[in-house]
């Protein structure tokens, strides 16, 4: 029997917050960045520890509604925190960290973090704007304002000029004074654009970092799964399908409640590199090219490396990273093949597949029963898919089906109140 894992709670995130620049190379490590300005202005403000933890965790996540490569070109413009598309991403992050107990915390900080210093009495909302707000939204901007094909210290001069002339009207005044003050450290600067900055980030904390259970990790891959499926309405339900489908199928193969968990877990995940492929190529009305089937096929190798990095995932990643490996060694990326595939992957494998032909995708409607169980048996044939697995899928094949569609309709009904933010 598999023992719960223990994971690092900022290493999940941490892990995590590197997973959402993959839907734009452009802005890599922006939210590591913005933590660790906002987490030297916090501390040098004399803020709490707790408070400064919570400011950091904010910074790792403060993009998480962002849904659209477009959106993030958008958000590195510096004039950004001035129009009112800036709020939409602000609420959805609010929305989905509000849905998990464990950070729910920070959705105050990560709703606020492009208010502007000038409004702070005329909020529509009627809500108090936190310190923490402020701080990453000068974080924020600062971050934006660095171009990263040239060196860091001769740019200082310019990024604390434009900050000053906004000091008042856009940022907390006293906030910019403390960026003033550590700006004299070139370390500061050297350390942020380095690449250190993240280990910086954890010797911070001081001892602080935590383990989670294996409830509080699932709340946090549920979070995730909204942020991958939600940029479209193709893929909004379809690792909440294959997440339930997988953890039901499992307990079917005799897997323990601690292994039907971790299963479910691996289902949230097993598309967090589809992060990086496109939306034109995931709602794509058609056969994808050949350039268009390589972009989609390095999404399994981006989620393997992202978990790979997080302590105590390990059996979690190879059941989610490895679920278009094949039996017959022709899936990828790896080519792995035979016994080097556990019986966790292979159900992983199954339930991706039953829950993807029982969908609508861009090109065709869900599948009926009988044309889902041809396809699925002739993997089987051909040495795709295992065997005993889809034995149990198809003896079970009503049930399996019933609790995906109604998981699914479940979170359409969430992805569709995203639709409702101004």
């Amino acid at each position: 029997m598999i023992k719960e894992p223990q994971v690092s709670f900022y290493d999940l995130i941490s892990s995590l917050s590197s997973a959402m620049d993959l839907v734009d190379t452009s802005v890599v490590n922006h939210q590591k960045r913005v933590a660790y300005i906002a987490l030297f202005i916090a501390m040098e403000m004399g803020l709490a520890k707790e408070e400064c933890a919570k400011i950091l965790l904010a910074g790792l996540l403060h993009d998480c509604g962002v849904l659209s490569s477009t959106e993030k070109i958008s958000a590195i413009e510096f004039e950004f925190s001035l129009t009112r598309e800036s709020e939409k991403h602000c609420i959805i992050g609010q929305r989905f960290l509000n849905d998990v107990p464990f950070v729910s915390d920070i959705a105050s900080l990560v709703r606020h973090h492009h208010a502007r210093w000038n409004e702070r009495e005329s909020l529509s909302s009627g809500e108090t704007v936190p310190l923490g707000a402020y701080i990453l939204h000068l974080a924020d901007r600062v971050e934006v304002l660095i171009n990263r094909r040239e060196e860091i210290l001769g740019q200082v001069p310019g990024i604390l000029k434009r900050i000053e002339s906004e000091s008042g009207r856009i940022f907390n005044p006293d906030a910019v004074e403390v960026l003033k003050n550590i700006s004299g450290q070139e370390c500061f600067w050297l350390d942020l654009v380095s690449p250190y900055a993240e280990k910086i980030l954890a010797r911070k904390l001081n001892g602080r970092v935590i383990e989670i259970n294996l409830l509080e990790l699932m709340d946090i891959a549920k979070l995730f799964y909204k942020i991958i499926d939600f940029r479209s309405r193709f893929t909004a339900t379809h690792s909440m399908g294959v997440a339930t489908g997988a953890e039901f199928i499992a307990g079917l193969a005799g897997f323990s409640q601690t292994e039907q968990k971790m299963m479910r877990i691996a289902g949230y995940l097993h598309d967090l590199g589809k992060l990086a492929v496109p939306t034109e190529i995931l709602e794509k009305n058609g056969a994808l090219n050949n350039y268009e089937a390589r972009i989609m096929k390095s999404h399994t190798y981006y989620t393997y490396r992202i978990l790979e990095s997080i302590n105590g995932m390990e059996t979690i990643n190879s059941w989610a990273s490895f679920h278009h490996e094949r039996l017959n060694g022709n899936g990828y990326p790896f080519h792995i093949k035979g016994n080097e595939i556990s019986l966790g992957s292979r159900i992983l494998a199954v339930a991706d597949v039953v829950t993807a032909l029982t969908e609508d995708r861009p090109y065709r409607t869900a599948m009926t029963k009988d044309k889902a169980l041809g396809i699925i048996h002739k993997m089987v044939n051909n040495n795709s898919l295992d065997s005993y697995v889809v034995h149990l899928l198809t003896d079970n094949y009503d049930d399996v089906t019933h609790v995906i569609k109604s998981a699914q309709e479940n979170a359409f009904r969430d992805f569709l109140s995203m639709g409702s933010v101004a």
